[in-house]
């Protein structure tokens, strides 16, 4: 899956929690309250910098790891 197939990465998505069982809880209501939680943790990142300092985070690998993993967590709630 090299490029981005939202059909595949669904499908993904739903086997994974299928295998889990997590379906049950999977409530607009809960994805509603997980989606919101995992972009508090994006936003997290960038609460206390400089409007520079947030223009400047891609510099940093540590940063830049971190908000990647907040972004994909934030894309799965809303694939």
């Amino acid at each position: 899956m090299s490029d981005m197939d939202i059909t595949a990465i669904q499908k993904t998505l739903y086997d994974f929690a299928g295998a889990r069982n997590w379906q049950q809880f999977h409530s607009p209501k809960n994805l509603t309250m997980a989606l919101a939680a995992e972009a508090a943790e994006l936003l997290e990142i960038f609460q206390w910098l400089t409007e520079e300092q947030s223009k400047n985070i891609t510099k940093s690998e540590k940063d830049m790891s971190l908000i990647k993993q907040e972004v994909a967590d934030v894309f799965i709630y809303l694939a």
